[in-house]
């Protein structure tokens, strides 16, 4: 699984330099850059290994390209299908591809740290790319698939529409997404499912009083069904992506 984990790593780098800086070509970049670097570093020296390597590097560079043009006009499906296609592929191939070690395999062998010197050089590459992904990539991917099935924020549309001056942004969204999924992630690993189905159902207990205010008729603002739908499809998306990373690890 070790192609699979520098993929995601560098997919996930990609999105977390674009979220600093986001600047054109730059971040696509840099994730390909540490993609290859990373897998070279880890022992996958072999030619299979190397056109592997080169190949996911497109698709890096493809997806940085595809998710700008999908936040813009461009069709909000193109990365998701990109992605999509590069995982299959990869899990496809991954009985080809070499057993990493390298660097990181010394370092695991020395690490004082038993946490880490349980793990194999392939499987910490693996946990590496799926905990990255939680981050900026999980809510890249939550807001394409709202976009590609036309879930429109409430909010922005009302705004739109009223043409009424736009409140100040909230961005703990931005955050309380990727801590929600690490922390599944987390606890499904550590054999805690009980316990991060707790933390699903207080989301949906902090969401409660804008689903409240929806309510009131002369707020002005938009529907409670169009932001139960808003919360709901977002929600599930989310931890899915979380449970889905979970499945690949156990």
């Amino acid at each position: 699984m070790s192609w699979l984990g520098l993929l995601l790593v560098g997919v996930s780098l990609t999105d977390l330099v674009f979220s600093v800086r986001p600047a054109r070509i730059v971040p696509e970049a840099v994730g390909a850059t540490a993609l290859v670097l990373v897998g070279l570093a880890c022992g996958l020296t072999d030619t299979v290994d190397v056109v592997a390597l080169l190949a996911m590097a497109i698709v890096v560079m493809g997806w940085g390209h595809t998710v700008t043009r999908g936040f813009g006009r461009g069709p909000g499906w193109l990365p998701l299908a990109l992605l999509a296609v590069a995982v299959a592929g990869v899990l496809a191939l991954s009985p080809y591809a070499g057993e990493a070690g390298g660097l990181l395999g010394r370092y695991l062998d020395r690490t004082p740290l038993p946490v880490l010197a349980q793990l194999t050089p392939d499987r910490a590459l693996l946990l590496a790319g799926v905990l990255l992904l939680q981050l900026s990539t999980g809510n890249v991917l939550v807001r394409l698939a709202l976009a590609a099935t036309g879930t429109v924020n409430p909010a922005r549309r009302h705004r739109r529409d009223e043409q009424a001056p736009p409140g100040p942004p909230l961005k703990g969204g931005r955050l309380l997404g990727p801590m929600g999924r690490v922390f599944i992630v987390g606890l499904g690993l550590a054999g805690q499912v009980t316990a991060a189905s707790i933390v699903v159902a207080a989301k949906g207990l902090l969401r409660f009083p804008e689903l409240q205010a929806a309510r009131e008729a002369d707020r002005g603002g938009p529907g409670i069904h169009e932001v139960t739908e808003y919360f709901l499809v977002g929600s599930f998306l989310s931890w899915l992506l979380a449970l889905g990373s979970l499945v690949l690890l156990v």
